[in-house]
């Protein structure tokens, strides 16, 4: 087969199956209104839970940053593009959630392959819940380890798994909020499972810091937990971009030796760095701003209870609406659009086989009439 017949096939398999994604350019986005080809929109799913990506601060903060350092870091962290105002930063984020370093990545799902990529070796096995990022269970399945998955959200599970017998190390590898489903890991639980067998727990809170626990400090935080390697991102709710990863000194030197995302990719601009210590003052301060959020979900959930649709069980702000086929979710999306509503049909290979949905996200930047006209949107077009 040549690679075109290959490519070829593969993408018409995709549009058999209504799983074909296609990216459509917007004029604004993260915020509550999106404006597409000049049409606006009620925006359900932006993952800017605070409002944050359109805070004057921050947006006053980049800007600053750009006129200080530029608006690039200039190379690696190793060579050149390491700089003062991302030192300070992690030096913030570090005390903020209480571990002893952070280390900025580009991205989150940059940060989990790295992480994963230096930590594994053949004679280890990696134990992730089933439902993990696909940037953590991409990274584990090309690893030399044995990846092994436990049912979700299942600490029996994840027991019988660390039972078993291994001949190097166990890594666990869970998230603090779930990105497609919306529930929160038992992390008490799974701690104690892994320090229980001297295994090392990873946690991926992208979608739980910034809105939960004291001052947004995240899953963990509320948990009373401090895994070995916690990982946070800044493409919610901080509004910008990036990641880090917390942990303890030796792990950080480790990973500054061995990180190959980390050494050999364009560090951060600096900007970037400097409005993200802005984002994180005005994510701890904006308890308000979390209140209203969990005002809205609670709000949501009590209409969509009556919905014909399967509403996850999720407290968190990210909401889905099983709907089954894809098709169907993407008619209903399109449906929704034609009214002045934002939302995204979340098909397979991103979820199982028979649960495409609507991921319906909420911000502390929606109204309440704003969530009453999403539900009368969806009882209509659902009836």
């Amino acid at each position: 087969m040549s690679w075109q017949r290959r490519i070829d096939s593969a993408l018409e398999q995709r549009r058999a199956t209504d799983s074909f994604r296609v990216r459509l350019a917007n004029q604004q986005g993260s915020a509550r209104y999106l404006v597409q080809d000049g049409t606006r929109y009620l925006n359900f799913s932006s993952n800017d839970y605070l409002g944050v990506s359109q805070h004057a601060e921050v947006i006053t903060a980049w800007q600053q940053g750009a006129e200080i350092y530029g608006v690039g870091s200039g190379g690696s962290g190793h060579v050149t593009g390491y700089n003062e105002a991302h030192q300070q930063f992690e030096q913030q984020l570090a005390a903020w959630l209480g571990f002893p370093r952070a280390l900025l990545f580009i991205s989150g799902f940059a940060a989990n392959q790295a992480v994963i990529a230096a930590l594994a070796e053949k004679t280890d096995s990696i134990i992730a819940d089933k439902l993990s990022h696909a940037s953590l269970l991409e990274a584990a399945m090309h690893s030399p380890a044995q990846l092994r998955r436990f049912a979700h959200n299942d600490v029996a599970s994840l027991q019988t798994l660390l039972a078993q017998q291994t001949d190097g190390e166990q890594l666990v590898i869970t998230e603090g909020v779930f990105s497609m489903d919306g529930d929160a890991a038992p992390l008490a639980e799974i701690a104690q499972a892994t320090r229980y067998v001297g295994g090392l727990l990873m946690v991926d809170d992208a979608h739980g810091i910034g809105v939960i626990g004291s001052e947004g400090r995240g899953s963990c935080y509320q948990q009373q937990v401090q895994p070995d390697i916690l990982v946070v991102t800044f493409g919610k709710a901080f509004g910008v971009s990036g990641a880090a990863v917390l942990c303890s000194e030796p792990m950080a030197n480790y990973l500054l030796q061995f990180a190959r995302h980390l050494i050999y990719s364009t560090a951060m601009p600096p900007a970037q760095a400097y409005a993200l210590s802005a984002a994180l003052d005005v994510v701890r301060r904006n308890e308000s701003r979390r209140v209203q959020l969990q005002a809205n979900i609670a709000r949501f959930r009590k209409g969509a209870e009556q919905l014909p649709l399967k509403l996850m069980a999720s407290q968190t702000a990210i909401q889905p609406l099983i709907v089954g086929e894809n098709q169907i979710a993407v008619n209903l999306a399109a449906t929704l659009r034609e009214q002045g509503f934002w939302l995204t049909a979340i098909r397979p290979p991103t979820v199982p086989a028979g649960t495409a949905r609507l991921r319906v996200t909420l911000t502390a930047s929606h109204t309440s009439d704003d969530i009453d006209s999403l539900l009368e949107a969806l009882y209509d077009a659902t009836r």
